[in-house]
């Protein structure tokens, strides 16, 4: 069960996380990365981040290169929210598949 301050916390940085990927993602045409779900731990040292990543066939690449780079990102993050929060999580990604768990289903319902 979330706490309120936990529920709270994830939507700023969720916020705050989607808007850092909206402006890296205006500079590469044809990629769309947004923040669909973020979980944060009870104790606030940990944030799990799921990235709905369009289109999905580089979905794989880019999470690699944002797990690569999350120092950088948890940096820019924290002088975001450095009058909110004391200290930032750690930041974790993860695949949000769940759209195209939906398009598959879809696909095959209208094949009957």
């Amino acid at each position: 069960m979330e706490s309120t301050r936990q529920a709270k916390i994830a939507r700023l940085l969720q916020k705050e996380l989607s808007e850092i990927f909206r402006q890296q993602t205006a500079k590469t045409q044809g990629t769309l990365v947004s923040v669909s779900a973020l979980r944060v731990s009870p104790d606030l040292s940990v944030a799990k981040a799921y990235l709905s990543i369009f289109p999905s066939d580089k979905a794989t690449e880019l999470l690699k290169s944002i797990t690569a780079s999350a120092k950088t990102i948890r940096y820019e993050l924290a002088q975001r929210v450095r009058f909110q929060l004391r200290k930032t999580p750690e930041l974790q990604f993860y695949i949000d598949d769940s759209l195209d768990y939906v398009d598959n289903i879809d696909h095959l319902l209208k094949e009957d």
